[in-house]
């Protein structure tokens, strides 16, 4: 059986403050797109996994779908399976990519050995192997808060608008993302920022690793910069980055990007 995960993209990400346990309590908007790997699971004599397209980092045991395999192999009755991904999502780009694969493995789990479980298990078990991939179990727009692993619905619906998403040829790691952002309170809640008009969120919205990933990296810089040249109403750094997305009223000229850079297009959900 296959399942298709996609990515999601961050609109504004406020980090408020540390956390006793180490994370960060932070604010931000996912919203869903159409960039998809492809994951398949069949009935095998022992578990593997193996991948094709992009290079996934790490070692095969620290695989969250090979994790998310043992998680529920402790409460259910599994056969082995053969696991196979094919890495398309941009790794390292803010994108949840690894975390989409995880859920959407705990869904095809689900829905392939008939196991019964609701949304709100599948968001239990997924919310043990990582902060936002319980987001990807039920995969619309939420208002995330506290380590980013807690959701509150919201009505965005984009579907009327352009979005594309710029891929540099660089890498920002979580930890570097976090050494150099300052956390504070906010002024105003994401919550309410969401619901003003798109045209108006350059103005409110911001991604607290902006600043400090621009300084390490100003090509990203430069990519957010071109995308407003391009028309964009709306562009910001997905995440901890390095994805650059812009929102458009109508589909942009974006060749200059695509020159040095990979580009995605029209990626209404």
């Amino acid at each position: 059986m296959i399942i298709f995960p996609n990515a999601k993209i961050n609109i504004g990400l406020n980090v408020i403050n540390h956390r006793l346990d180490g994370y960060h309590n932070l604010e931000t908007i996912f919203y869903p797109i159409k960039i998809n790997d492809a994951l398949e699971i069949i009935e095998a004599d022992e578990l593997s996994f193996q991948s094709s397209g992009l290079e996934i980092p790490g070692r095969v045991e620290d695989n969250l779908c090979i994790k998310g395999y043992h998680l529920l192999k402790k409460d259910f009755d599994l056969p082995p399976v053969k696991i196979h991904l094919h890495k398309h999502i941009p790794i390292g780009a803010g994108l949840g990519g690894g975390s989409a694969d995880a859920a959407f493995f705990v869904r095809l789990l689900n829905q392939n050995f008939n196991l019964g479980l609701t949304d709100g298990q599948m968001i239990d078990y997924a919310r043990q192997l990582g902060s936002d991939c319980a987001f990807f179990i039920q995969n619309k727009p939420v208002f995330a808060f506290d380590r980013g692993d807690e959701f509150e619905p919201i009505k965005l619906n984009l579907s009327n608008y352009n979005i594309v998403l710029v891929m540099p040829s660089v890498h920002v790691s979580t930890a570097e993302a976090y050494s150099g952002v300052k956390p504070a309170p906010v002024k105003q809640s994401l919550m309410e920022l969401i619901y003003k008009p798109v045209t108006e969120w350059k103005n409110y919205i911001k991604n607290d690793f902006e600043d400090s990933v621009f300084k390490n990296h100003p090509e990203i810089r430069g990519v957010k910069a071109a995308l407003y040249e391009a028309g964009a109403i709306y562009a910001s750094m997905s995440g901890s980055g390095a994805s650059v997305f812009g929102i458009f009223n109508e589909k942009p000229d974006l060749g200059e990007l695509e020159k040095n850079n990979e580009v995605f297009s029209d990626l209404r959900f």
